[in-house]
């Protein structure tokens, strides 16, 4: 095949290691070209170049955010999209069974990419434009990211006891947890006015913490839509609970009378008291004051390790 490999060379755990191991699970089966990411959204403009140039598949050695770019690229092309973890959480490569680190992942992309069904249809969810794989975050989450965002290099150094140090610094410093931020109408004429973190997940885990996957529902899946899981008080104590329970299976935090949780939605409008942050796959999109979110209108071709 015609492949593209695509690497972010400043993505936390992209090194020669990682960069050998995925050139050699592709160089000696497949015409292979490799390019590199300079800046922000190059991943976008260099995977809608390779479907125009008839690449078969856009292989990602990069982090969530890079991934989601390329994502953006690809969906509606016949061009396939591959994922080998090159960040610090690598999130919607281990949602789809890839090992999380790219040199026991790159084995087995080369036994996908030597199947014939290796290939599957996958929705996106879709934000003010904005493709997204595996979720939205809204509010104190998307606030978080911002932090580690400005935090870059001790990313890089400390991996992810970033997003812990940060989670903290934005409760107590960089967010509001007493007023409500947004609320959020659904296509059934409900609405929830008082929130302050919503997560619209189109596939679960939410994230990882280390080796832990932190699950919030089980009921995302190939024919489902999206997921909104809103919180409706911001006390340490609720978020600590909700964070207990989603090292769990998230029965505790679905049940919670401090959550509003929403499945199988095709859309819905976040409405801003004031300008609100959000993310999309790790990847911090800046303030809004509406979102319109869909799901299902777009689609990409995923390719999936055996036995997934």
């Amino acid at each position: 095949m015609k492949v593209m490999l695509l690497i972010n060379p400043s993505a936390s755990s992209v090194d020669w290691k990682s960069r050998m191991a995925a050139n050699s699970a592709l160089v000696g089966d497949h015409d292979l070209t490799t390019v590199e990411t300079t800046k922000r959204n190059d991943a976008t403009s260099l995977a809608a170049q390779a479907a125009e140039d008839g690449f078969d598949v856009v292989v990602v050695l990069a982090g969530d955010g890079t991934l989601n770019e390329a994502a953006n690229g690809l969906a509606g092309t016949e061009t396939a999209l591959a994922a080998l973890p090159g960040g610090s959480t690598n999130v919607f490569a281990r949602t789809i069974g890839m090992a999380p680190k790219a040199t026991r992942a790159a084995p087995q992309l080369q036994a996908a990419l030597a199947r014939t069904d290796c290939v599957r249809t996958f929705a996106l969810g879709i934000v003010n434009g904005r493709h997204f794989l595996f979720h939205l975050g809204v509010g104190y989450d998307a606030e978080v990211v911002a932090q580690v965002e400005r935090r870059s290099s001790l990313k890089r150094t400390i991996g992810q006891a970033i997003f812990v140090y940060a989670s903290f610094a934005t409760y107590f410093k960089h967010y509001d947890h007493r007023r409500p931020s947004f609320a959020i109408d659904f296509p059934d004429g409900t609405s929830v006015e008082d929130g302050f973190f919503t997560i619209c997940l189109n596939t679960n885990p939410y994230t990882y913490l280390g080796r832990r996957r932190l699950s919030v529902t089980p009921d995302t899946g190939p024919e489902r839509g999206l997921v909104t899981v809103t919180t409706r008080k911001l006390k340490v104590r609720t978020l600590l609970t909700l964070f207990g329970s989603a090292m769990g299976e998230g029965k505790i935090l679905r049940r919670s009378k401090n959550v509003d949780y929403h499945t199988d939605l095709s859309s819905l409008t976040v409405r801003g008291h004031k300008p609100f942050p959000h993310q999309v796959d790790g990847d911090f999109l800046g303030r809004a004051e509406t979102l319109e979110v869909s799901h299902g209108q777009a689609s990409i071709r995923l390719i999936v390790p055996s036995g997934v």
